[in-house]
């Protein structure tokens, strides 16, 4: 199954997600870290996400991109950080799938769900403010299709809001209703 988890920049979306992965079950955690560091500000995200993480029993593996290439064992619970890294690699990088990025996401996303028990995906909302950049709206609009596709396939999706999930979709909400 698939969660989706966005929020804007410092909002706790990470804490959440990572806290709705633990609450999943303890089998292999998987933590899929999509950010290539280039600077020390990086680095120091870097560290300040592995520091969160300490205790939890996360396996890390580092994929910036080609997602399809990624092997875990069977039922794991996976959590993949952040779409927004992984489509700026894809669109940019060098060996990233340039125009064809969003396609490359979504079937690393569908490889990725066929092999997890869960499977967590974080994202940013960054749609508040219109960019005056045409190169910024089309990775912009590219970012709103996959996760608009993603939360099309997802059980729950939840922004998080000053450390506050607020759910867009929900298991509990859907369960209730049928009752």
């Amino acid at each position: 199954m698939i969660y989706l988890v966005t929020g804007g920049s410092g909002s706790g979306k990470s804490a959440y997600a990572e806290e709705k992965l633990c609450s999943l079950g303890n089998d292999n955690r998987i933590y899929l870290a999509t950010m290539e560091v280039s600077d020390g500000e990086g680095r120091k995200r870097v560290e300040r996400h592995r520091k969160l993480r300490d205790g939890k029993a996360f396996k890390t593996i580092e994929k910036e991109k080609n997602l399809k290439e990624i092997k875990i064992p069977k039922n794991s619970l996976v959590l993949l950080e952040c779409m927004s890294n992984l489509l700026a690699n894809e669109m940019y990088s060098p060996g990233g799938a340039g125009e064809n990025a969003v396609r490359e996401i979504l079937e690393g996303i569908y490889h990725l769900n066929c092999q997890a028990r869960e499977l967590v995906v974080v994202s940013n909302e960054v749609f508040s403010d219109l960019p005056a950049d045409r190169e910024m709206q089309r990775y912009l609009s590219n970012l709103g299709e996959i996760n608009r596709a993603i939360a099309c396939q997802a059980v729950e999706v939840a922004e998080v809001v000053y450390g506050i999930p607020v759910f867009a979709k929900s298991i509990a909400a859907e369960r209730k209703s049928l009752t």
